[in-house]
């Protein structure tokens, strides 16, 4: 995989729209002991099951997977002039 321009900021960026969408959505309320993996994994399955991003493979379900399928999820969502995209 290549690495995406601003990947770091993306990846927060990700999180944390990822867990604005949870919340919103009244599916979850990440609480402040939950570690950064577990909220990555439960965002990455919630979008899956509301059919926003493709699932992967099973087996290639890794951490670093799904920190980088959220980050392109968000990336496609950010406006044109948008900071990271440049």
């Amino acid at each position: 995989m290549k690495k995406l321009k601003n990947e770091a900021e993306l990846i927060r960026a990700a999180l944390l729209a990822g867990m604005k969408y949870g919340e919103d959505r009244g599916a979850v309320e990440f609480e402040p002991t939950d570690s950064t993996n577990e909220r990555f994994l439960y965002i990455y399955r919630l979008l899956v099951h509301d059919k926003i991003i493709q699932p992967l493979p099973e087996e290639q379900v890794s951490q670093k997977s799904i920190r980088r399928r959220l980050a392109m999820w968000h990336l496609k969502q950010l406006p044109k002039d948008h900071p990271l995209l440049k």
